[in-house]
C-alpha cells in the first residue's frame, strides 16, 4: 500500500495544540514511500523457574508462586461470575503517596538539605527503618513510647518502626566503640522516614521525612552554633527571611537551676521538663494531676512558670545571677551566633525546654513568626544519651527538621517552586515505523550528551507527539522523517521560540545539544 503525505499540511493543524502557541508548521515534505512490512511478532516466551528456596534477585509477586492462581482468578468458575470487592485505593491513614510531581518536590527539598549539609562538611548515613523496640522504650518520660508502631516479628522479637533517628545514631556509634572507635568530632546527617501514631493536624502526619544533623564529640556551644547556622542557611536558600522564621533558644541548665532553688530533686528534672513543655499548649489545670504525682505543688509550678516567661538572657541573669552556668552558656552561644551573622533569626525564650527527656543543655526550636504553624524544627544537646544505652559519656548535639511543616510554610509564603515540569529536554519521534531505530539512535546520542530525552515508543501521529511534549514541558521536539533522513539529517523544533533547524545525525547532534544547554542555562 502506498501513501503520500504532505508534512506541511499535516503539521499546519498542530498550531492549535502547540505549547505556548509556538508549534507551527514543520516544513518538510514526505515523498511517496512504501510502508515496511510489519515488525516480526514477538513470540518468544520467557520462562523463569522459581522455588521457595530462592527466586533470583528480581521482584516476585506471591501470586506467581501460587499454584491455584488460575482458579482464583477465573471469573466463570463454579458457573457464575464472582465479583471481587473493590480495593480501597487510599493509603493508610496518616500516610501519603508520592506521585511524580510529589516526588519532584520531595527530591528538591532533600537536595536543599543535602546541599547545606555538604556546605557544612557533614557526612550522610542511614539505618534500618525497623529497630528493636528497646531502643525507644528504655527512655523514661517520653510521649514517643506511647506512639510507637510496635509489634513482634515472626521470630517473636519486639520491634518498632523508628519514630526518630537519634537513637539509631547512638546505636551505630556504640557499635563502632564510640569515641574510641570513631574519629571525633563526628558530623553526620540523615534524611530518614519516621513513624509515630499520633493525632494528625496541619503539618503533622503519622509518617514524615526528617532532616537530622548531629555533631558528636564537642563539649562546647560551638556545636550548637554550627547547627543553628546550617539551619538558617537552609531557610535563606529557600527564600525565607528572619521576618518569616525565628529560632527560640534556651538551656536545660536554666530550668535545672530554677528547680534546684525550688527544692525539686534532680531525679525529677526530666519528667518536670516534659510537663513544662506541655504547659505551652495546655492550661495548668490539664496537667495538675501529673504534677501532683511528681510531688510538685501548684505554688512551685506557678513560680517556675513565672521564671520561664523571661524573654532575654539579661532578665534570666537577674534571677539566676551572672555566675550562673546557664547564663554563661547562653551568652557564649549568642556571641558565637553574632559571628555567624544569624543573630536576627534568634531569640531567647526560657519556656522552650523540648519534650524529649534526654536533652541536657542548649535546646532550640524554629517557629513560624506568624504563629499559624506548629514547630518547624527543633533540637539541642543530649550528652547523656549514650550512657542510657550503657555506653561511655559522649557529648552530642543535633536537630530534627521535618518535611511537612516547611512545605506548608513555603506554600503559605507563596515561595514554593512549581514542580509541573518533568525536566525533559527533548521528545524524539519517528514519522515511520521503519525509522524508529534511527529515533532510538538519536535519543541515545542526546542522552550521552547529557540531555533528558523521551522517545515516543509507539506509532503516534505528530499531533499526539507535540501534545506529549507540551504536557511534560519539554523544550524541543526532534522529528525523524524520511526525506530528512535520506539527507542524513533530522529536524528539531524549539518549542519556546518556534525556531526549527535541520541537524546532521552524524557529528551534529552532540554540538546541537551543547548549544541548547548553554542557551537554557543563560
Amino acid at each position: 500500500m502506498k501513501i503520500s503525505i504532505s508534512m506541511t499540511l499535516c503539521l499546519s493543524v498542530l498550531a492549535s495544540v502547540g505549547r505556548r502557541g509556538v508549534v507551527s508548521a514543520f516544513t518538510a515534505t514526505v515523498p511517496t514511500v512504501t510502508s515496511a512490512t510489519a515488525s516480526a511478532a514477538r513470540n518468544a516466551r520467557y520462562s523463569t523457574s522459581l522455588s521457595a528456596e530462592g527466586g533470583g534477585g528480581g521482584r516476585v509477586s506471591a501470586a506467581q508462586l501460587d499454584k491455584d492462581i488460575l482458579k482464583k482468578t477465573d471469573a466463570a468458575s463454579n458457573g457464575s461470575a464472582q465479583k471481587q470487592e473493590k480495593l480501597d485505593t487510599n493509603p493508610p491513614k496518616g500516610t501519603r503517596d508520592f506521585y511524580p510531581p510529589d516526588m519532584r518536590l520531595r527530591t528538591w527539598l532533600f537536595d536543599q538539605w543535602r546541599s547545606v549539609a555538604s556546605q557544612y562538611a557533614f557526612q550522610e548515613y542511614d539505618a534500618p527503618v525497623l529497630e528493636s523496640s528497646a531502643l525507644y522504650t528504655r527512655k523514661a518520660g517520653e510521649e514517643v513510647t506511647q506512639q510507637l508502631y510496635a509489634f513482634a516479628d515472626k521470630g517473636d522479637r519486639p520491634v518498632a518502626l523508628r519514630p526518630e533517628m537519634t537513637p539509631s545514631l547512638a546505636r551505630m556509634v556504640m557499635a563502632k566503640g564510640g569515641s574510641k572507635g570513631l574519629p571525633m568530632p563526628l558530623k553526620w546527617y540523615s534524611i530518614p522516614q519516621c513513624w509515630r501514631y499520633e493525632r494528625m493536624t496541619r503539618g503533622r502526619r503519622r509518617e514524615h521525612y526528617q532532616w537530622n544533623m548531629d555533631v558528636w564529640g564537642v563539649d562546647g556551644v560551638e556545636a550548637e552554633a554550627e547547627l543553628l547556622s546550617a539551619m538558617v542557611t537552609f531557610f535563606r536558600n529557600v527564600g525565607l527571611t528572619a521576618d518569616d522564621v525565628g529560632v527560640k533558644i534556651n538551656s536545660r541548665l536554666v530550668i535545672g537551676e530554677v528547680l534546684t532553688e525550688l527544692g525539686i530533686p534532680e531525679e525529677k528534672f526530666a519528667a518536670t521538663c516534659v510537663l513544662v513543655d506541655k504547659l505551652e499548649k495546655l492550661p495548668l489545670d490539664a496537667v495538675q494531676s501529673d504534677l501532683e504525682e511528681l510531688g510538685l505543688s501548684r505554688e512551685v509550678v506557678e513560680k517556675l512558670t513565672s521564671v520561664l516567661t523571661n524573654n532575654s538572657v539579661d532578665d534570666i541573669a537577674k534571677v539566676l545571677g551572672d555566675d550562673s552556668a546557664a547564663v554563661k552558656q547562653l551568652k557564649e552561644l549568642f556571641a558565637l551566633c553574632e559571628s555567624y551573622g544569624i543573630s536576627d533569626w534568634l531569640l531567647f525564650d526560657a519556656s522552650v525546654v523540648r519534650g524529649l527527656a534526654y536533652y541536657t543543655g542548649v535546646v532550640f526550636e524554629a517557629f513560624d513568626r506568624r504563629g499559624e504553624l506548629r514547630a518547624i524544627a527543633g533540637g539541642g544537646r543530649y550528652d547523656k544519651l549514650l550512657e542510657t544505652f550503657g555506653g561511655e559519656p559522649t557529648p552530642a548535639a543535633g536537630f530534627g527538621f521535618g518535611d511537612a511543616v516547611i512545605v506548608e510554610l513555603l506554600k503559605e509564603r507563596n515561595i514554593l517552586p512549581s514542580f509541573d515540569s518533568t525536566g525533559v529536554d527533548t521528545v524524539v519521534f519517528a514519522m515511520r515505523r521503519e525509522l524508529y531505530p534511527v529515533a532510538v539512535q538519536v535519543a541515545q546520542t542526546l542522552r550521552n550528551a547529557g540531555q533528558s530525552v523521551d522517545v515516543v515508543l509507539e506509532d503516534r501521529k505528530p499531533k499526539w507527539c507535540f501534545k506529549l511534549a507540551d504536557r511534560i514541558g519539554a523544550n524541543h521536539c526532534c522529528i525523524v522523517a524520511p526525506q530528512e533522513y535520506e539527507n542524513g539529517e533530522i529536524s528539531i523544533k524549539d518549542l519556546d521560540s518556534g525556531e526549527q533547524v535541520a541537524v546532521k545525525i552524524d557529528g551534529g547532534l552532540a554540538d546541537w545539544a551543547a548549544a541548547a544547554e548553554n542557551h537554557t542555562s543563560q
